[in-house]
C-alpha cells in the first residue's frame, strides 16, 4: 500500500500556492498518493479562535521578503495581487464543482491569483481562469451556487478542523508502513513530509489537544 499525502489548502495563502507547486513532484518521487482537500481558511481561523493578530512592521517586511525567497528557491513565479487578500469562497466552490477536474481547476485558480495577480473573488476572473484550463467556467460558477457544493465546502472545512488543521498548506501524511497520520504545516516542511512518507516518526512529547 503506497503512502498518502492529504493536501489541505485555500487559495488565499501564498505559502499554500508555493507548496502546491512542489507537492506533486515530491509524491511522485516517493510513490505516494496525493489527495487534494480544499477548505475555507477563514472558517478554520474562526473555529480555532485566530483573530488575525498583526505583525510588527519589521516582521511583516521580512515575511513578505521570505515569500519571494521561497518562490526563487522553488523556481516558480509569485506576484502579489494588489487586492490581496481576496475572498475565496466562490473560487473554492467552483473548484469543488469541477468534480474529477478539481486539480485542474485548483491549479488554474492558483495561477490566476499568484501568477497573474488577479482578483479571484471576481466571477469574471474565475470564469476566464477556468475556461483557460479547458473547463466550462460558466457552468462551474453556476454549480458553485448549489446547495450541494456549499454543503461540500462546509463539510471539508469541518474535516480540516477535526484533523487539527489550523493553517495552509497543511500536509497530513500516512506512511506506506501504516501507523497514525502525521500533520505538517507550511511549504517549509516539505522535507519532513518526504521523511514521514519513508516512515520517519521522531519521538515527541505528549501534547494533548486543547479543548475547543
Amino acid at each position: 500500500m503506497p503512502g498518502k499525502v492529504e493536501l489541505f489548502y485555500d487559495f488565499s495563502c501564498p505559502y499554500a500556492y508555493l507548496g502546491h507547486t512542489q507537492i506533486e513532484a515530491l509524491c511522485a518521487a516517493e510513490g505516494a498518493e496525493l489527495v487534494w482537500k480544499p477548505f475555507l481558511l477563514g472558517g478554520v481561523f474562526k473555529a480555532v479562535g485566530f483573530t488575525g493578530a498583526s505583525m510588527s512592521p519589521a516582521k511583516a517586511r521580512n515575511n513578505l521578503r521570505d515569500m519571494y525567497r521561497w518562490a526563487d528557491h522553488f523556481g516558480v513565479p509569485l506576484n502579489m495581487p494588489p487586492t490581496h487578500p481576496n475572498r475565496t469562497v466562490l473560487a473554492l466552490r467552483a473548484a469543488l464543482a469541477a468534480g474529477d477536474a478539481l486539480v485542474t481547476a485548483s491549479k488554474a485558480i492558483y495561477r490566476a491569483y499568484w501568477v497573474e495577480a488577479r482578483d479571484i473573488s471576481d466571477a469574471g476572473v474565475l470564469r476566464a481562469a477556468l475556461d483557460g484550463a479547458g473547463l466550462d467556467g460558466a457552468d462551474l460558477l453556476a454549480r458553485a451556487d448549489s446547495d450541494a457544493v456549499k454543503d461540500d465546502l462546509r463539510a471539508r472545512t469541518d474535516e480540516a478542523i477535526a484533523a487539527d488543521v489550523f493553517g495552509a498548506p497543511t500536509f497530513l501524511v500516512t506512511a506506506a508502513d501504516g501507523g497514525a497520520a502525521q500533520l505538517f504545516w507550511g511549504q517549509d516542511r516539505l522535507e519532513f513530509v518526504r521523511k514521514a512518507l519513508g516512515g520517519w516518526r521522531p519521538a515527541l512529547p505528549d501534547m494533548p489537544r486543547a479543548p475547543s
